[in-house]
C-alpha cells in the first residue's frame, strides 16, 4: 500500500499558494477536529473514572477514546489532502471522517441509553 496515501507529506511543496483565506479556513477546520478529539478523549476518560458502578462504563469510555484516536489520527491527513488540492486547483477530496464521527457518536449515545436503562431497572 502506498505510504503517501496514509501519510501525506507537506502539501506546501506542490502547486502555488492559494488565497490565504482558504488556507486559514482549512487550518481552522483542522483545529476544530483536534478540539473534537480532545473532547471525546475527556469524555472517555471521564466515563471510565467517574461512572463507578455504572454498567458498561468501560465500553463507553473505550468507545469514546477510540473515536478520539480516529479523529486525531485522520485530522492531519484531511488537512494535508485539502491543502494539496487547493494548491493544485483541484476539487477537494471526499472524506469519511464526518460520517464516521456521526455513526460513532450515535452508537455511543445508544449504548449509553441502554446502559442507563439497565442500571435503573
Amino acid at each position: 500500500m502506498n505510504k503517501q496515501r496514509w501519510f501525506p507529506g507537506d502539501p506546501r511543496q506542490v502547486g502555488s499558494d492559494p488565497d490565504y483565506r482558504f488556507t486559514l479556513a482549512n487550518e481552522r477546520t483542522f483545529l476544530a477536529w483536534i478540539r473534537t478529539s480532545l473532547a471525546l478523549a475527556a469524555g472517555g476518560l471521564g466515563a471510565v473514572t467517574i461512572l463507578d458502578d455504572f454498567p458498561g462504563e468501560e465500553f463507553l469510555g473505550i468507545g469514546l477514546l477510540a473515536l478520539s484516536f480516529a479523529t486525531a489520527a485522520t485530522a492531519y491527513r484531511r488537512w494535508a489532502l485539502n491543502e494539496r488540492a487547493m494548491r493544485l486547483d483541484e476539487p477537494l477530496p471526499p472524506s469519511k471522517l464526518p460520517a464516521t464521527m456521526a455513526v460513532g457518536v450515535a452508537l455511543v449515545a445508544v449504548a449509553a441509553a441502554v446502559f442507563f436503562v439497565i442500571d435503573t431497572v
